[in-house]
C-alpha cells in the first residue's frame, strides 16, 4: 500500500527543532516532506531525518507580492505532492499552507500554534495578525497548541471554535531529551571561566535578549539584589536583538558594565550554563509554552517565572519553583531575595524539578503522543 504523504512546514528553519526525531517515527506510515524558506537549514534538517525537503522563499515579515507569489508556489505543490496531511508551524508558513490547503481540498490540515504574536502588538498591526490568526484557523482542520493556555485564548480571542482546538499531553511541541539535559553527564566549566566564586548563588536567563522576556525587570531586579549581596551572579545566554523588540541603549550598556552579570551571547550548547547555575529566570511577558523551563528543569534548576501563558503550566508554585506577576519587578526582587536567604527551599524545588519534567514532558512520551494523534488521523480517513 502506498504511504500518504505528510509535509512539514515552518518559515525559518530553526523551529524544525521542535520536532527533530519525530519525522523517523512518522515515516513508519508516511512519506514525510519539509518545506522552509531557509534553504540550508532545511537541507540539514531532512538529511539528518532522512526525509524529503522543499524549498519555497517565504519570508517572515509581512510583504504582500512576496506572500503572494508564495501562496501559488504552495498551491502548485499540493496540486502535484497532493499530501495528506498538511501540519503548519510559525505565523507566516502557517497562514499559507493552510490557505494553500483548503484552496487544493487536502484532507487534513494541521496549525500548530506555538504562541500568540498578536500579544506583543498594537494597533492595526495586533489587529491584522489576529485576522492572519483567524484565516489559519478557519482553513485548518486540526489547531494543535502547545498549552492549555493558548487554546483558551484562541477560544476567548474569537480566533478558533473550541471543538478544533488540541492540546497533546500536558503540552510542548516535542517534550525534551532528558538523555541529553542530564546534570550527571554535563561537564562545566563556566564558573571557572567567569570567575564566579563556587560559593556564589547564579541565577540564568536563556533566550532572547528583548523587552518581551522581561530583561528590563530582570536586571534591574538583579541590581538591587546585587547591591545587598555581593555573593550572586546572572548569566545572561542568548543574542542581543537589536531590531525587533530591542532592550533599551541604557540597559544594554548597564548590563556590559556590570561586573557580576555576564552576557555570554549566543551558545550551541547551554548545558554547561545550566549545570552552573543555582536557578532559572523566566520574567518573560508572554510565551506560547516556555521550552527553556523544562529544559532548565532537566537540569535540575527550580525556576522563577511569570503568571502567564504556559509558564504558569510548567511551574508548580512550592514544587519546581515560583511564579511572580508579569511586569512586577519588585515582586521579581522579592521573589529572588528570598530564594537567595533559603537555600533549602531552592534545594527542595531542585530536588523535584527534573522528576517533573520527566513525568510529564519526556521527549519520547510526547512524540508517542503525536504520533498516536496522527494515526487518528489516517484510521478516520
Amino acid at each position: 500500500m502506498k504511504k500518504r504523504k505528510f509535509f512539514l512546514t515552518t518559515t525559518i528553519a530553526l523551529s524544525f527543532m521542535f520536532f527533530r526525531g519525530q519525522p523517523r517515527l512518522w515515516k513508519k506510515d508516511f512519506d514525510v516532506c519539509a518545506l522552509s524558506a531557509d534553504k540550508k537549514g532545511l537541507e540539514d534538517f531532512a538529511k539528518e531525518e532522512g526525509i524529503d525537503c522543499h524549498y519555497i522563499p517565504m519570508q517572515r515579515e509581512i510583504s504582500l507580492w512576496s506572500d503572494l507569489f508564495c501562496l501559488l508556489r504552495f498551491i502548485w505543490l499540493f496540486i502535484k505532492e497532493r499530501p495528506y496531511i498538511v501540519h503548519g508551524n510559525t505565523p507566516k508558513a502557517s497562514l499559507l499552507s493552510m490557505v494553500a490547503g483548503y484552496v487544493t481540498c487536502r484532507p487534513k490540515r494541521i496549525y500548530m500554534c506555538h504562541g500568540l504574536r498578536y500579544q506583543g502588538a498594537q494597533g492595526r498591526l495586533r489587529k491584522l495578525l489576529m485576522e492572519m490568526e483567524k484565516i489559519s484557523c478557519a482553513c485548518a482542520t486540526h489547531v494543535l497548541c502547545v498549552s492549555k493556555g493558548v487554546a483558551n485564548t484562541m477560544v476567548n480571542d474569537g480566533l478558533c471554535n473550541q471543538g478544533k482546538t488540541h492540546v497533546i499531553g500536558y503540552g510542548s511541541a516535542g517534550g525534551v531529551d532528558l538523555e541529553k539535559f542530564n546534570p550527571e553527564t554535563v561537564q562545566s566549566p563556566v564558573r571557572e571561566q567567569y570567575s564566579i566564586p563556587e560559593d556564589a548563588f547564579v541565577f540564568i536567563f536563556v533566550g532572547r535578549i528583548v523587552k518581551d522576556k522581561g530583561i528590563h525587570e530582570l536586571v534591574t531586579a538583579f541590581n538591587k539584589l546585587a547591591e545587598d549581596n555581593e555573593q550572586v551572579h546572572l548569566l545572561l545566554v542568548g543574542p542581543e536583538e537589536t531590531t525587533q523588540n530591542p532592550i533599551n541603549d541604557s540597559v544594554s550598556e548597564f548590563i556590559k558594565k556590570h561586573d557580576r552579570i555576564h552576557a555570554v551571547g549566543m551558545q550551541k550548547d547551554v548545558r554547561p550554563f545550566l549545570k552552573a547555575s543555582n536557578a532559572f529566570v523566566l520574567p518573560s511577558y508572554r510565551e506560547g509554552f516556555g521550552m527553556v523551563l523544562i529544559e532548565a528543569g532537566a537540569m535540575g534548576l527550580p525556576c522563577i517565572t511569570t503568571d502567564i501563558t504556559g509558564c504558569n503550566e510548567i511551574v508548580v508554585p512550592g514544587e519546581n519553583g515560583t511564579v511572580v506577576d508579569s511586569k512586577n519587578t519588585e515582586a521579581l526582587y522579592n521573589e529572588m531575595k528570598r530564594w537567595v536567604e533559603h537555600p533549602e527551599m531552592v534545594k527542595k524545588m531542585a530536588g523535584n524539578a527534573r522528576s517533573m519534567v520527566e513525568e510529564r514532558y519526556e521527549c519520547h512520551k510526547v512524540w508517542q503522543q503525536y504520533w498516536d494523534f496522527y494515526k487518528s488521523l489516517l484510521e478516520s480517513a
